[in-house]
């Protein structure tokens, strides 16, 4: 595909999703940490949560979502010219996963790349697939948020173990003849990236093994509090912006589709939001756990199965964590 011949907007033209079969509750997490069922429910909205089995990588995660969004969109893995894989777990620095992905499920004539954005990788994927399909970089994208976040969590870790869980989501996002994939209000805070970061890092694992000293596993730690209190206080106004940059008024959305972290923080966003009783607000981290930049893709493959929402009805989505990293856009449901 050419410049000359980008479309004047984009649009997600379906949604497929994995999700492992363990399912882990909350009694099974508090084996490992100080803590209880009715805490974790109280403090989070966390139910259950699913943890991948040897077998569920990133790669064949993001690969079965992938495949069933092309499936339910209709379009050939041929007709694919760009493969987008959104995580913050795949275990390679390099080959990425996204190169994987795009073999396995036979896209054989499109580029590939991973993006790192953690928990709003999803939406900066989307940004940029807009931006491709409307540039005439491509047609047809395939975008997928695929994580395994147990894989970096610390099971004994009280302040973290109970929140994560893995899966994976996946778009296909094609031309349309109208915008149905709203300008991007995103940012970042790199002030404060010690508020969630990885433990030890790479260097310090090398520099322990050479010294002949015991290394810890590798695992994200979190500022709980802190990072609590910049989702309900600084997203709102991230959301009302994407919201502007779209034209579109609180009380004209079919749904609400934020990034799965806490259900304190989805609902004090919705509250904030001032939402309408008949806008639909995803709560897949209930059976879910947070799973980072796979949890949008998966909040919305919920809603369009329970029937809950409606093709073409318009949605914000906004995604937020690690960096601190941050975006928002309104789509069209698929």
């Amino acid at each position: 595909m050419n410049a000359a011949s980008g479309a004047p907007g984009s649009r997600i033209l379906s949604v497929g999703e994995y999700r492992p079969a363990r399912v882990v509750t909350n009694d099974e997490i508090c084996q490992r940490i100080d803590s209880s069922d009715a805490w974790i429910r109280e403090r989070t909205g966390i139910v259950t949560r699913r943890f991948a089995g040897d077998d569920e990588t990133v790669v064949s995660m993001a690969a079965a979502a992938s495949a069933k969004a092309l499936a339910d969109a209709g379009i050939e893995p041929e007709d694919v010219d760009l493969v987008i894989v959104a995580t913050c777990s795949h275990p390679l620095q390099t080959p990425g996963a996204s190169s994987e992905v795009q073999h396995l499920i036979g896209a054989i004539r499109a580029g590939a790349y991973d993006l790192n954005a953690a928990c709003a990788g999803f939406c900066y994927g989307l940004a940029m697939a807009d931006a491709a399909i409307r540039s005439g970089a491509a047609r047809y994208v395939v975008l997928a948020g695929s994580e395994r976040m147990t894989d970096f969590i610390d099971p004994t870790d009280r302040g973290m173990a109970f929140l994560f869980g893995d899966g994976a989501g996946a778009v296909v996002v094609g031309p349309a003849d109208r915008p149905g994939i709203g300008p991007v209000a995103w940012g970042s805070d790199g002030s404060q990236s010690r508020l969630i970061y990885q433990q030890p890092t790479y260097v310090e694992v090398q520099r322990a093994l050479a010294a002949g000293s015991l290394v810890e596993p590798v695992a994200l730690r979190m500022v709980g509090p802190s990072v609590f209190r910049w989702a309900v206080t600084q997203m709102a106004p991230v959301a009302r912006r994407a919201l502007d940059l779209a034209g579109v008024r609180p009380a004209e959305l079919g749904a609400f589709i934020p990034h799965q972290a806490n259900l304190r923080i989805v609902e004090s966003l919705a509250k904030a939001l001032d939402l309408p009783p008949s806008t639909v607000i995803a709560r897949d981290i209930e059976t879910q756990g947070n799973t980072s930049s796979a949890s949008i893709p998966l909040a919305m493959a919920a809603l369009i199965e329970q029937g809950q929402v409606q093709s073409g009805q318009p949605a914000l989505l906004i995604g937020f964590g690690a960096g601190l990293t941050y975006a928002a856009q309104v789509v069209e449901i698929p």
